[in-house]
């Protein structure tokens, strides 16, 4: 009986083996499939995620495409970094140049957040916003995410604020800049459904295109803008110091004329050409703001422009308002501030008007007479002709003029044949010329010598 017994026991051992066994290797078989079915339909390492690079009108870029452009993301590439990442020169078959921003680590909490602002992104297009062109996404939260944008070869507003490397802008370039900058975050506002909030309006996000146009760039903290007259709460303020509004500081409260706050800031600078807050003995973090306020209040651009414009020719009545509007755009109440709609519109407004006066002051103070449209004088029945500005002298119905420079603020017209000048504040003294010969005047104002010559014929 115990030898039946322990027959039956191994022959139970003998079943249970087997099945282990079996198990075992259908187990094997199963997980082998799994990988190598699993091998076949997954999507690529490079195009993991919902993004779709064809249906964005993006590129999307291999990590290797971007090395080899930038020599392994080397100093010599570096051209910007920041506290979300750092921006390279990337070329590309030695022909393209684009700018690779190769973000940090830490700066995306999560895979959606990036692909999020992919999209978001990729509808924002305008001349005075730096294009996106592509993207490279790694798997995972670590794994590289990098955008690249078209490159803009002039710099960042900062350098040219600043002074870097001797750099300084003309009033017109300052005044081109100012309205371009304007008209894309307007475009962030108002043309792009919904609308965009940047919330890191500041110089350095300001880049410089080959003609000094302006392009906003930096759009790591960029965020969709409440519909109508909604705002944002925002738990976490983000901004750069100096730049940022006190009333959303204060309130929490996220709108457009966040950005219009911190537009007007860098309207100030580019008329004073000084940092925002300035940190000298006498006064410490005292910001431009109150710094510039007083003076153009009262009207006294002369105490607050940038003493580069004081040695060129430069429209200070443009610099003026430009002063002025900046002000506008830092008003305490938001809804008190204009949008950027408005901004551009009025600083383009005043802009053609300092660009169709018919005189323009050089940095001596004398104003250049180009020249003279005069129709028949003492003549009747006689039709205007036509004059050759080309000649040093131009002969209108006759009389023979010669091209000259003068003060306005030295000669009047005095002969009542030449009251058709007195439209533009400018005659010359002599009542008592002869008119049946010729007869030649010279006077001196300052240093100067003016000359009018005259043959009747």
């Amino acid at each position: 009986m115990s030898q039946g017994f322990f027959q039956s026991q191994q022959h139970i051992w003998a079943v249970v083996s087997a099945a282990i066994l079996i198990v075992l290797f259908g187990c094997s078989i199963f997980f082998c499939f799994k990988r190598k079915l699993y091998a076949c339909f997954r999507l690529p390492e490079n195009q993991k995620g919902t993004l779709k690079a064809e249906q964005l009108m993006l590129k999307r870029y291999q990590l290797e495409q971007l090395q080899k452009a930038t020599n392994n993301f080397s100093e010599d590439c570096l051209v910007g970094s920041g506290a979300f990442g750092n921006v390279y020169r990337g070329t590309f078959d030695g022909e393209e140049t684009l700018a690779i921003k190769k973000a940090h680590t830490e700066s995306y909490t999560s895979t959606e957040e990036f692909e999020n602002e992919i999209r978001l992104l990729s509808k924002v297009k305008h001349r005075n916003l730096v294009s996106l062109v592509g993207f490279c996404q790694e798997a995972g939260r670590k794994g590289a995410k990098i955008l690249v944008y078209e490159y803009v070869p002039n710099g960042s507003l900062l350098d040219y604020i600043m002074g870097r490397g001797g750099r300084s802008l003309t009033w017109r370039q300052r005044v081109t800049i100012a309205i371009g900058a304007a008209k894309g975050i307007a475009h962030l506002h108002e043309g792009s459904k919904p609308s965009i909030i940047h919330r890191d309006i500041k110089p350095s996000n300001i880049l410089v295109g080959e003609n000094f146009e302006a392009k906003v760039s930096d759009f790591g903290l960029v965020k969709s803008g409440p519909s109508g007259d909604q705002s944002h709460v925002s738990s976490q303020i983000k901004g750069t110091p100096g730049y940022l509004d006190p009333a959303y500081c204060s309130s929490l409260h996220l709108t457009s004329f966040t950005d219009v706050y911190s537009y007007g800031v860098i309207l100030l600078q580019l008329v004073a050409a000084r940092p925002v807050v300035e940190k000298s003995r006498g006064h410490p973090n005292f910001h431009i703001i109150d710094w510039a306020r007083p003076s153009l209040e009262r009207g006294s651009i002369d105490e607050i422009i940038d003493a580069n414009l004081l040695m060129e020719q430069c429209n200070m009545e443009m610099m003026l308002k430009m002063g002025q509007h900046g002000l506008k755009c830092v008003a305490k109440v938001p809804r008190e501030r204009p949008t950027m709609t408005q901004v551009w519109q009025e600083l383009e407004a005043a802009l053609f008007s300092a660009e169709n006066i018919i005189y323009k002051q050089p940095s001596n103070g004398s104003l250049k007479l180009a020249s003279l449209s005069i129709g028949s004088m003492g003549h009747r029945n006689h039709q205007p002709k036509q004059v050759d500005y080309s000649q040093s002298s131009v002969s209108i119905d006759g009389i023979r003029l010669q091209r000259f420079h003068m003060d306005i603020d030295h000669l009047s017209f005095g002969s009542a044949n030449l009251r058709c000048l007195d439209a533009y504040s400018i005659s010359i003294e002599d009542d008592s010329y002869d008119l049946t010969g010729t007869s030649e005047e010279t006077t001196t104002s300052g240093n100067e010598e003016f000359r009018l010559t005259y043959n009747i014929s």
